[in-house]
């Protein structure tokens, strides 16, 4: 599933393969957990959360992994030591693996994000 038609992030879960689920789940746990303020919603067909209505993460279940999509700037050269080691585009952490996922990584980015706004790529 690389683009959903999902009204939902409910509906999105409910589409992913069985194998990505719980991951897919604790991501969005994590998400809402950590981004008080924020609005969870679909956008690009994927799940969104919004400070303002501007998108500073997402997740998607792309055909060969899982992405964590970090927009803040800030946030991402904050953490550049730690996100070396991972496999990221420009403002998305891919994960191959479900099992992979280091979701202590991902609490610290989304801790970070959430502190204050901040320049969106």
């Amino acid at each position: 599933m690389v683009h959903s038609t999902a009204d939902d992030v409910d509906a999105y879960l409910a589409e992913v393969q069985p194998e990505r689920a719980e991951a897919l789940t604790k991501l969005r746990e994590l998400c809402r957990a950590e981004l008080q303020g924020f609005s969870e919603d679909m956008k690009y067909g994927m799940p969104t959360y919004q400070r303002d209505g501007e998108p500073e993460i997402a997740f998607a279940s792309q055909r060969q992994y899982i992405s964590f999509y970090l927009m803040r700037t800030d946030v991402r050269d904050a953490f550049e030591e730690r996100l070396a080691e991972q496999d990221m585009g420009k403002g998305c952490l891919r994960f191959r693996k479900p099992e992979k996922i280091d979701f202590e990584l991902v609490r610290d980015l989304l801790r970070a994000t959430a502190s204050g706004p901040g320049p969106i790529c």
